[in-house]
């Protein structure tokens, strides 16, 4: 019987024998790929207190750990570059490195979490990643900056991924694209309300003590993420039976409801470096690679549309003002969406619409300088951008998992491959190419359009791989558990 890290199916059918008449009683309606509907009150109840326990500090995690990530797109407004003396593509660079420390740690530190307590190790990442970013506040040159950027993203690595893979341990097919939507909107809401502290921050602490407020941002903000890392140490769960909230019963509940909604070509537990080759060797963790590469590089206007904002004439509180609504509604969206694609258990369609979305906005906006249609532009790319990104992690996270070495190892390349995205995207963006930002818009729209085409080829090849495994088992759709899309 396959083993599920974390809740996992144990290799004794004893264990699971108190519950195994109750669990087929409480199955639900199958729907075409074999998922569920959740029936059973306990089982319910026990999805309910995960919500509970883990979503809340998992979105505060995360809202720090973009605001921390972000930072430098306010500080850049006040006078960061002239303070450490940038000039040229100095802040591009600076952008771009953090990311290079992402990319190296994602794999390594994914596969380690299969092997660790998942919620102590994310927790003390979170402290460390918190520690560097207070300590950016007090870097004078362009190369301790750098330093800094590259250690952030180096410790900041383990969090998304490890998140993303700690939610597809506890929640199920229909479930987990909810749960990952409400999880990434705390960036949106991390990027909505950085502005805010910005512009309060600024206004405030400018000059008090003699420093600038671009210091003061960083140092406050590095604290707050450091509490909410020490408040992680006693909420986020832990695999084998460690989690302290977690009843003997619960345990094995979860461990069953999981089972059931294992693939039908699911694997025992394997060795980490087996999973990272079987991941590489797999064409379809490398068509998630793609998807995710050109989705994230039409998102690099990240860094910038306080810049683009700032375009239309504002003073520098106004435009951190005025970049908060666009985030919040993307915010929204990305829920509903989220909500939308786990409820019906469909993916390429929906992220079909988002990123049409998208596209129109991106083209709106390279197309006028006129205040009013260029600052509705800046509502429509992101809250098409941003919506799809828990659809499409939900399915990666549904369609590589084997086993569970294999879906950590390829929910880290994927995100490593969205990361690289934004190294170069970064420099799609250039001063010299405002107020208009043609480049930066038109490549976005165009990346947006390939991760479209490329969801369709996902598509059409699980409905194959469907139906192979069907015709081996003599099966019909939905009799068994297959791939959804």
């Amino acid at each position: 019987m396959a083993e599920v890290k974390g809740i996992a199916v144990g290799d004794e059918p004893s264990q699971l024998s108190s519950h195994d008449s109750h669990g087929k009683a409480a199955l639900g309606r199958r729907d075409y790929a074999g998922a569920e509907a959740k029936t059973d009150p306990k089982e319910i109840r026990l999805v309910r207190k995960l919500d509970r326990r883990v979503m809340p500090i998992l979105w505060f995690m995360y809202f720090w750990n973009y605001i921390d990530r972000g930072a430098l797109a306010q500080a850049r407004l006040n006078n960061l570059e002239r303070d450490l003396g940038m000039s040229g593509e100095n802040f591009n660079t600076a952008v771009s490195i953090l990311t290079i420390g992402y990319v190296l740690m994602q794999i390594p530190s994914n596969m380690l979490l299969t092997r660790v307590r998942p919620g102590f190790y994310l927790a003390s990442c979170a402290l460390v990643w918190s520690l560097i970013s207070a300590c950016t506040g007090f870097v004078r040159s362009y190369q301790s900056l750098l330093a800094c950027r590259f250690l952030l993203g180096f410790f900041e690595a383990p969090f998304y991924p490890g998140a993303l893979y700690l939610l597809s341990i506890y929640y199920k097919r229909k479930e987990v694209a909810s749960r990952m939507a409400l999880l990434y909107s705390a960036q949106m809401a991390g990027l909505s309300f950085a502005n805010l502290i910005a512009a309060g921050v600024f206004e405030g602490l400018d000059g008090v003590r003699g420093q600038a407020g671009w210091r003061w941002l960083l140092f406050l903000e590095g604290s707050a993420s450091g509490l909410t890392a020490v408040a992680a140490f006693w909420f986020l769960p832990d695999s084998d039976h460690r989690t302290r909230w977690l009843t003997q019963e619960e345990h094995q509940l979860a461990r069953e409801r999981m089972a059931r909604d294992q693939p039908v070509d699911a694997e025992e537990r394997e060795g980490v470096w087996n999973a990272l080759r079987l991941a590489l060797r797999d064409p379809r963790a490398w068509v998630f690679c793609a998807i995710q590469n050109f989705h994230y590089a039409g998102l690099s206007f990240i860094n910038f549309l306080p810049t683009v904002i700032q375009t239309m004439s504002f003073g520098n509180t106004v435009t951190l003002l005025l970049a908060c609504p666009p985030y919040l509604c993307a915010g929204v969206a990305t829920v509903l969406l989220g909500w939308s694609s786990g409820r019906f258990h469909e993916r390429t369609i929906h992220i079909t619409i988002g990123l049409s979305v998208a596209i129109i906005g991106f083209v709106t906006a390279a197309s006028t300088l006129n205040t009013a249609g260029r600052y509705v532009a800046c509502f429509i790319f992101p809250i098409g951008a941003y919506s799809v990104n828990s659809a499409i992690v939900g399915w990666i996270a549904t369609t590589l998992s084997q086993s569970q070495e294999k879906k950590a190892v390829a929910l880290a390349m994927t995100n490593v491959s969205a990361q690289i995205a934004q190294v170069y995207g970064a420099y799609l963006w250039p001063k010299t190419d405002g107020p208009r930002y043609v480049i930066g818009f038109s490549a976005s729209a165009a990346f947006s359009l390939m991760s479209i085409f490329m969801c369709w080829l996902m598509r059409a090849t699980l409905k194959r791989e469907n139906r192979r495994l069907q015709q081996a088992r003599g099966a019909g759709q939905g009799d068994i558990n297959t791939y959804g899309y």
